[in-house]
């Protein structure tokens, strides 16, 4: 019944396409421009005393938009880049008479994130009805769980990268509020050609995860960091692919500043940043903005606000001061939302496979990105700063660990391959892991070479470089065909030794003199005769012979 509700509201649909809806007049939009705001991890321009000094402080709402196959309480299926109103419902559209039928994939996404973030999961929790009126909300309300959400009180740890150098691995929590389950609206997209509004309700009706942070955050750094994490945990448990560029995962981060000890500042909403980047920025502006404003005797304004990624600012889109009435209400179509401790709670009768159970949810929970991080800090003796890259960049934890089951070459060797030379050139032609042109197993098998001594480190980068440049051509290949093995010629070394050490008197007499370190400086320029492929073992014996 309800798929072929939806296959007839999709095709009474598809023949509208895009609803049209009229737009308001239009709004003058105010921008301020300020200076850069450095994280309060690291040392900030210090004000007239340290007590007169304003600090940032950062909450987060989070929407994660759950990986499953149909909508929260329908059967359309969910599909990114449909045509418009292809995936409508007659629920979805709000027709009268139909009923909500509760997905059980999106309860147990809900319950599993929960669990990873150390929630109390609500053996009991209630649906309610947010009321507010707009063209991609059909019903005049969105199911919400306002009252008693699914999971509450829990806590995300996350790390980002500080100290003086850069390289210290910073741990901090953030609390967990809520995890809540509710609708999404449909999407609203604004032809000012025509000036009209044209709505496509695919989106109408797709399960979505609220996570509430609390205002434990700083700076932009420290928030960008905290949904990195949250990001890596959703992927992990596969309830959320989080995809930021595709919608799925939404933040508004509500802004304030204070002096420390005093109550918190007048906060704004920055709504629907969709990426880490302009996640940072947004919030790192806006403590700016604010600051300005009160260190001028100004009052920053309850409002909502939109980040500008061209200018790099936010920009104001509503006060908040004649904030409706959202009139929540129970959901009267729903019944309370029932999970189970264990199967040992579960009544007589009841269909297990229709139950959502708590332990056997628990037990099914994959490795977690902080997991994976001690684990390779463990198996590899790598440095947690090392750990921390692997895991916080897709896709490179993999290459690193299938470089080395296909090497015998020490893990130390390895990270500084994968993070140094492999990932420079990714981020330098900004590309994913899954796009590099030299596979884990060339990488192994280049590295092998080096480790058996036919060629030297310097020559092993050169080679890399031409196997990025020429994908398909292995490390031996290149070798060959442009004669890079390692100069092995006794005779020839010393002729060439000899020849740096009567054109370098200065140099020979420091070594003589005890100053052992310049002997780096003659094996360089031996090297650089020999276009890097002189041995180096075999340089470094021969010069301190015909030194001594």
């Amino acid at each position: 019944m309800m798929a072929a509700s939806c296959i007839a509201a999709s095709e009474l649909l598809h023949n509208i396409k895009l609803i049209p809806y009229q737009k308001a007049s239009g709004v003058l939009i105010r921008r301020i421009s300020t200076s850069q705001l450095q994280c309060s991890s690291q040392p900030l321009v210090k004000a007239e005393s340290a007590l007169q000094q304003l600090v940032g402080v950062v909450g987060l709402e989070i929407h994660a938009q759950i990986s499953s196959n149909t909508k929260l309480f329908s059967g359309s299926s969910v599909r990114f880049l449909a045509p418009p109103n292809s995936l409508v419902s007659f629920f979805d559209a709000s027709l009268p008479g139909t009923l909500p039928v509760l997905n059980r994939r999106c309860v147990e996404a809900a319950v599993m994130t929960g669990l990873a973030l150390n929630c109390s999961i609500n053996k009991k929790s209630l649906f309610d009805r947010k009321h507010y009126f707009y063209a991609d909300l059909p019903a005049g309300y969105q199911i919400t769980q306002q009252r008693r959400p699914v999971a509450v009180d829990g806590v995300l740890t996350y790390s980002f990268l500080g100290g003086k150098k850069g390289n210290q691995v910073i741990r901090k929590n953030v609390h967990i509020k809520q995890i809540q389950l509710e609708q999404d609206s449909g999407k609203s997209l604004h032809d000012d050609a025509n000036s009209q509004t044209l709505i496509d309700l695919n989106r109408a009706g797709i399960g979505l995860m609220e996570l509430v942070m609390e205002p434990d955050m700083s700076c932009g750094e420290e928030a960008a960091a905290a949904v990195r994490e949250l990001q890596l945990i959703l992927q992990a448990l596969g309830t959320c692919q989080g995809n930021m560029s595709e919608g799925q995962l939404r933040v508004d981060a509500n802004v304030s500043v204070h002096r420390p000890g005093e109550p918190l500042g007048i906060r704004t909403e920055v709504k629907n940043i969709n990426s880490i980047r302009y996640l940072a920025r947004a919030i790192d502006f806006e403590i700016q903005r604010q600051t300005d404003v009160v260190q001028r005797g100004g009052v920053v304004q309850n409002e909502t606000r939109a980040y500008d990624s061209k200018s790099g600012e936010t920009v104001p889109m509503r006060d908040k001061e004649g904030l409706q009435d959202y009139r929540f209400m129970p959901e009267p179509n729903l019944p309370p939302l029932i999970v189970f401790e264990d199967n040992a709670s579960l009544p007589a009768g009841i269909d297990t496979c229709q139950a959502v159970v708590v332990q056997t949810i628990k037990e099914g929970l994959p490795e977690l990105p902080s997991i994976k991080r001690d684990r390779l800090v463990q198996a590899y003796g790598i440095l947690p700063e090392h750990s921390f890259t692997l895991v916080n960049e897709d896709g490179l934890m993999e290459y690193f660990e299938a470089v080395m089951k296909s090497t015998k070459k020490e893990s130390r060797k390895v990270i500084g391959w994968v993070t140094n030379e492999l990932l420079g050139l990714l981020k330098q032609q900004d590309m994913s892991v899954s796009q590099s042109p030299v596979g884990p197993a060339t990488l192994a098998e280049l590295l092998e070479l080096q480790e058996a001594g036919h060629i030297s480190s310097s020559v092993a980068k050169q080679v890399f470089q031409e196997m990025w440049r020429s994908p398909g051509k292995t490390a031996a290949q290149i070798i060959r065909e442009q004669d890079l093995g390692l100069v092995s010629d006794a005779a020839k070394l010393h002729r060439i030794c000899q020849k740096v050490i009567d054109s370098h008197p200065d140099e020979v007499c420091a070594i003589r003199g005890g100053n052992k370190k310049v002997l780096n400086k003659l094996m360089g320029l031996v090297q650089k005769e020999t276009k890097g492929r002189a041995d180096p073992v075999l340089v470094r014996t021969i010069l301190e012979e015909k030194i001594s």
